[in-house]
């Protein structure tokens, strides 16, 4: 104890903050609950029992090290109670080099768990009648249902990327009528506008998730790595909505008192830790869970013990927000 209180001596003249560095988010209130004793607290997202608000971005599949680090994700989501979306599997339609890469149903068990296709995919598989090929990837992978990646910026930066010929909204419609498993709707890092929010939130999908600005940019990557001559489009990179913008469009299209169908939202795109999320699924008006992607990743590459350290240290972060923190109310 007495080496203890003098390390607390020795870094007192250390930690002195600025009021200017202060989180204003939260009125912080340490009389009135104890410490937490579970990491898990149970509740229904997506039909099915999770543990934490916690969600895995889609991310990554079909390279070297993709296998180990999708399996790492998995099992972490089974032992903490998490759910999953997986990178774009858009090589597994006609080809089946990579499935394992991507057929983890054993090893997340029975947590939400969704493939991943981008609307141009859906858009030309729509066009040539083949929505079988999409049924027979859900199932066949069983997953629980299929999240939808939505790039409109991304498709036309990359030099070899897809054209919509009709607006995504029309093709996520049309598709909706022809299968019966869940759906979710993504955009992949620059967020979405109220319009679009409010198209989406009007139809039976079984969540909306963000993507936001200020999380992984893939106009951005595309940008960086484009052919001469296509450096032009860089200013778009910059455009976007971030996490709090689109938590409080969603708060409006509410308050307008439009007919809203879709009721769950997944908050992804700037959410660098446990504080982020807690605040912005205390602020959404809807049911809500939120999402990292790179940060998992960077734990998952350096092996599933350093991924559950760092698991671990999010949702006791969050426990202890949820203890002693409440969102202050605009002032």
């Amino acid at each position: 104890m007495t080496d203890r209180k003098q390390e607390h001596i020795d870094l007192a003249f250390k930690t002195q903050l600025d009021a200017v560095f202060k989180d204003n988010r939260f009125y912080y209130e340490p009389m009135l609950r104890a410490h937490p004793v579970e990491l898990k607290k149970e509740f229904l997202f997506l039909g099915k029992t999770m543990g934490a608000p916690l969600w895995i971005s889609s991310m990554t599949g079909g390279t070297e090290k993709a296998g180990l680090i999708n399996r790492n994700l998995a099992k972490m989501c089974k032992e903490f109670g998490l759910g999953m979306g997986l990178g774009s599997c858009r090589k597994l339609l006609d080809n089946k080099d990579h499935w394992d890469d991507f057929d983890l149903r054993d090893e997340i068990g029975d947590q939400p768990f969704y493939a991943n296709l981008g609307v141009a995919q859906i858009e030309e598989l729509l066009a040539l009648k083949r929505v079988d090929k999409i049924k027979r990837l859900v199932s066949e992978l069983r997953t629980d249902g299929l999240v939808i990646h939505v790039n409109p910026l991304q498709e036309w930066f990359q030099p070899e990327g897809d054209r919509f010929k009709k607006s995504p909204v029309y093709t996520i419609s049309e598709l909706l009528e022809k299968v019966n498993f869940p759906i979710i709707v993504k955009e992949v890092g620059q967020g979405m506008g109220i319009e679009s929010l409010r198209q989406l939130l009007q139809l039976p999908l079984e969540a909306v998730e963000f993507a936001a600005f200020g999380g992984t940019n893939f106009a951005k990557v595309e940008s960086l790595r484009a052919r001469e001559g296509i450096q032009s489009y860089e200013p778009f990179t910059k455009v976007g909505h971030t996490g709090e913008e689109m938590v409080a469009f969603v708060n409006r299209i509410i308050s307008e008192g439009k007919d809203i169908v879709c009721k769950q939202i997944i908050i992804s795109g700037g959410v660098k830790n446990f504080l982020d999320g807690y605040y912005l699924i205390e602020t959404c008006n809807l049911l809500s869970i939120y999402g990292h992607g790179v940060n998992f990743l960077k734990y998952a590459t350096k092996g599933y013990d350093e991924l559950k350290k760092y698991v671990e240290g999010q949702i006791l972060g969050l426990r202890i927000a949820e203890a002693y923190l409440k969102v202050r109310n605009s002032e």
